[in-house]
């Protein structure tokens, strides 16, 4: 997943001032069907105009007569409306990515945690990077006995980074391929799992459909019966060569979530737009052929320069030291705009979609990732939630801790004031924390307001935001202001 920007645990890096935009050397024609079915709507059209204008001039001729138009037009009415893809309100699975190259405690608490609410696991196993040159395999140190634990259908990821070709059954490149297709399943039953899938994860050019295809079907044919299935883009759905793929494949999964380079720091830019996600599965809809789409929880840190250009983007992992005078802003999965897709599509989607695939499984260290009550809510179509609280701890006679709670399910990013009062005493001495700095206000009240917005308080989480010492014990309100 990424489609070649930095993923889970990855450094930033820097874009050349001058980089162009990749274009494909050539474009094939869309789908053969959408030429035909454009042409034989744009027919009905002119044929209904047609027997609309000889439906009103047969109401001057005799009963018999008058029959043919309307039945006419009742037929082709027909066609028109059986063109659309079949819908159901069938509940969809929802499945997730475990998607870290490091098992750490956080993944496994989490998958201990959070395995039962999926249908399905889907894990990375290893990755490969094909140059024209050389191959590089990194391989993922997963834990089967944890996976096995989960009780739940497990399946396994081979990502591959961009590769031009060619594209053969039996070269150098497509060995490795096959060889690392063959190993990962190998290596998952000998520690007793049996995969439910062998997902590919190509960064393939458009105009290279039919030799990722030549590689499906080499790795279909070794790795059976293990079904094999793919990811794709929307951009992928219009070209004849991806049908020929998706036969070739048992199944595949419309990832609609991707980071587009934006034009300046002030451009709007989301990682996945719902209105484009819900025509895409629309589209992939009247294909017929089985599929799950890919929704996005996480997030980005985009750098700017001084003239508000685009130098570069940080994903998950540790803080990023960024050069001087770069501006920081971060992009990150829309769970209420989300929620609303999701709670579109348990209402009423095409019969071909089987379910929901998330990237990716929230854990404990994530800062830029949705948390577990986020994901949760977003799952059930609905929004979530912010729900703050002021809480107060006395440690010492006169000594006052104050903290903010996230009671919710949503991050909390912006920070109401919160406002202390007391009678009979002094204050001698406060701070603010957590980016909160402390006012007073007069004689017995004081205030603390948050100085930036940069952190986020995410559900369940606890801040300490200041402190406040009074020349006296006595009793304070702390509340929301």
């Amino acid at each position: 997943m990424g489609r070649g920007w930095p993923e889970v645990g990855e450094g930033w890096f820097m874009v050349p001032m001058r980089a162009q935009k990749r274009k494909e050397a050539f474009h094939e024609p869309r789908l053969h069907r959408d030429n035909c079915l454009l042409q034989v709507q744009h027919r009905i059209v002119l044929a209904s105009s047609w027997f609309r204008c000889a439906i009103v001039r047969s109401w001057k001729l005799p009963m018999k007569r008058q029959i043919f138009p309307i039945l006419g037009y009742q037929a082709l009415t027909f066609v028109f409306a059986t063109d659309q893809p079949p819908k159901t309100n069938e509940p969809l699975k929802q499945e997730v990515y475990v998607w870290q190259r490091t098992w750490n405690e956080p993944v496994r608490e989490s998958i201990a945690r959070h395995a039962s609410q999926f249908t399905r696991l889907v894990a990375l196993g290893a990755e490969i990077t094909c140059k024209p040159t050389r191959r590089q395999v990194v391989r993922v140190a997963i834990d089967y006995t944890m996976l096995c634990a989960s009780k739940r259908p497990i399946g396994l990821a081979l990502r591959i980074g961009t590769y031009p070709g060619p594209f053969e059954s039996e070269d150098e490149a497509a060995m490795v391929v096959v060889e690392q297709a063959l190993s990962l399943i190998a290596e998952a039953r000998a520690n007793q799992l049996q995969p439910s899938e062998l997902q590919i994860d190509f960064d393939c050019a458009e105009s290279k459909l039919d030799g990722y295809r030549v590689w499906i079907e080499a790795i279909r044919r070794k790795v059976a019966p293990t079904p094999v299935t793919i990811t794709a883009l929307p951009t992928w759905l219009n070209r004849t060569s991806f049908k020929r793929l998706i036969t070739a494949a048992d199944g595949y999964v419309l990832q609609v979530h991707s980071f587009e380079r934006p034009k300046d720091a002030e451009t709007p830019f989301a990682l996945c737009d719902p209105a484009v996600a819900q025509r895409a599965v629309e589209r992939a809809g009247q294909l017929g052929v089985p599929f799950r789409v890919a929704l996005p929880t996480y997030g980005y840190v985009t750098a700017f320069d001084r003239d508000g250009r685009f130098v570069g983007l940080s994903a998950e992992g540790p803080s990023k030291s960024w050069p001087e005078g770069v501006r920081l802003r971060e992009v990150r999965a829309d769970p209420v705009a989300l929620a609303r897709l999701v709670q579109s599509w348990t209402t009423d989607h095409p019969a071909s979609l089987a379910g929901i695939i998330w990237y990716r499984l929230p854990i404990s260290e994530d800062f830029l990732n949705w948390r577990w009550p986020t994901l949760s809510a977003v799952m059930a179509g609905r929004g979530p939630r912010e729900s703050l609280r002021v809480e107060t701890h006395r440690p010492q006679t006169a000594l006052i801790e104050v903290s903010l709670v996230n009671d919710g399910d949503a991050d909390c990013s912006s920070f109401p004031v919160i406002a202390a009062r007391w009678e009979n005493a002094r204050l001698v001495a406060g701070d603010g924390l957590r980016g909160f700095e402390l006012l007073e206000t007069g004689p017995t009240a004081a205030q603390f307001r948050r100085k930036s917005d940069h952190d986020r308080l995410s559900p369940g989480e606890r801040w300490k935001i200041g402190w406040l010492r009074l020349d006296k014990d006595a009793e304070a309100q702390v509340e929301i202001k």
